[in-house]
């Protein structure tokens, strides 16, 4: 009996079986005062991010894969169902708050997902495993911020579940270049690292 092939790392993507997720792109997280609180980062995201993850929606939207955001949403008011590590870091929007709201360069279409964490993998504090598992999809496109925290964690955590974890490293950044150069040298075995122009054209030459 013949063995059914593994999804290789590196083989086209399939539109229909893909998910692209956008990691805490929100209004809390990514806002004006963040030029003065966390320069690289604002300007990384502003400058090469955002704009990268916007090209990504346009060609998934188009290509039909799955678009999914997260964001860092409690799901009580005082957020007292906060993971341990989100109440000692004081990481806490309240449900429905402005500060949760996908920002608008990336803002989401009617029957996209949103999903809520309160972690730093979505795997530990959502149903996205379960989700993917019902729509049918094997291959998750990794973007957003921060590239050594939540993106890091989400990929090892999405490997780990069998997913092919697929990360743009032009299309996530965090507090400054070494921290994201060294993030994605430390995640690299989990993942296929590729850049956004490369994605839009594969997803673009779809069959």
């Amino acid at each position: 009996m013949t063995r059914p092939p593994l999804l290789a790392r590196l083989s086209p993507i399939e539109a229909s079986r893909t998910a692209i997720l956008f990691i805490d792109t929100q209004d809390g997280i990514f806002h004006p005062g963040a030029e003065t609180a966390r320069p690289y980062f604002f300007r990384s995201a502003r400058d090469m991010a955002v704009p990268n993850m916007a090209r990504l929606l346009k060609a998934g939207r188009a290509a039909g894969a799955e678009i999914i955001f997260t964001v860092i949403e409690s799901l009580t008011r005082d957020g007292r169902d906060r993971s341990l590590d989100y109440k000692q870091t004081d990481f806490h929007f309240a449900p429905g708050s402005p500060e949760t709201r996908v920002i608008e360069a990336l803002k989401p279409e009617d029957d996209e997902i949103i999903l809520p964490k309160t972690s730093s993998s979505l795997f530990n504090s959502t149903i996205f495993e379960y989700l993917m598992r019902n729509i049918g999809i094997d291959t998750v496109i990794v973007t957003g911020f921060l590239t050594d925290q939540c993106i890091d964690h989400t990929v090892r955590d999405g490997a780990d579940r069998g997913f092919r974890m697929i990360c743009p490293i032009d299309a996530c950044t965090t507090d400054s270049l070494e921290r994201h150069d060294g993030a994605l040298a430390a995640f690299k075995g989990y993942c296929r690292q590729t850049d956004t122009s490369s994605l839009v054209q594969e997803l673009s030459n779809r069959s």
